[in-house]
């Protein structure tokens, strides 16, 4: 047995959402390193082909929310490539809010980006891999699916990635006999955009880094690896898992 090329992605077709900045932009970086042929999905056109630009991949925009539009981005996809090996359903949106004065648009708009969208893009991927009888999906849930944060309110983002979580190990037992490994990965707080307002405001980022054991945030290459791992044949008997990276901040 040959340790030396299990994380090779040669010759297979991965789709990253989310993928024109942060994790997403990082794990496409990752998966291009490792031979995979990849297409990246944000809804932000501008932003998303300068990425690709700069990698030399594919772009295609599409709202998520939509699942017309992703079950033609699917289409799309299997058109061109002729397959979907991978899919790193990783786009989402973080948002603080105090739940008394939450409305209901603010509810539906984190959980139609955080959840819904995550499962129109399992069940329009994972059709494709159904089919072929493999195929790798990994979520992007977050260590807010296991615990909750402090100090800043944020019940729909929780729930959102709890559910993210839970899609998870619900379609790898279901999909496990039929060749469709999927998995999530749970990130702490990594300095993306998406994160460094928090890391800007004095009430809360002090807080972070004490119940970091680590101490500091973590960056999106030290994710991008671990998406590699679940994605290529190194992690072939796993599936359902969740696999946290925080710094320590759940070992607490």
């Amino acid at each position: 047995m040959s340790y030396s090329n299990l994380t090779l992605l040669d010759g297979r077709i991965a789709i990253v959402t989310g993928g024109a900045r942060g994790i997403g932009l990082e794990t496409a970086k990752a998966f291009k390193d490792n031979g995979a042929t990849v297409v990246t999905v944000d809804i932000n056109r501008e932003t998303g082909i300068k990425a690709a630009l700069e990698l030399g991949i594919d772009f295609i925009q599409a709202d998520l929310t939509q699942s017309s539009q992703v079950r033609e981005l699917a289409a799309e996809v299997r058109s061109k490539h002729g397959r979907i090996d991978i899919a790193f359903n990783n786009a989402g949106i973080a948002v603080s809010l105090d739940s008394e004065s939450c409305s209901d648009e603010d509810w539906h708009r984190v959980i139609n980006i955080n959840l819904h969208a995550v499962f129109y893009c399992c069940r329009e991927f994972g059709k494709v891999m159904l089919e072929q009888g493999k195929g790798s999906i990994i979520n992007t849930a977050s260590m807010s699916g296991v615990i909750s944060n402090a100090p800043q309110p944020q019940a729909a983002y929780n729930v959102s990635k709890a559910g993210v979580i839970m899609l998870t190990k619900s379609l790898a037992g279901e999909w496990a006999k039929r060749g469709v490994r999927v998995n999530s990965i749970s990130p702490g707080y990594v300095g993306t955009d998406m994160t460094k307002p928090g890391m800007l405001n004095p009430d809360w980022y002090p807080t972070w880094m004490q119940f970091t054991p680590m101490g500091r945030v973590g960056e999106p290459w030290e994710i991008a690896p671990a998406v590699v791992f679940l994605a290529s044949d190194a992690s072939s008997y796993c599936t359902g898992s969740n696999l946290v990276m925080d710094g320590g901040y759940t070992a607490w």
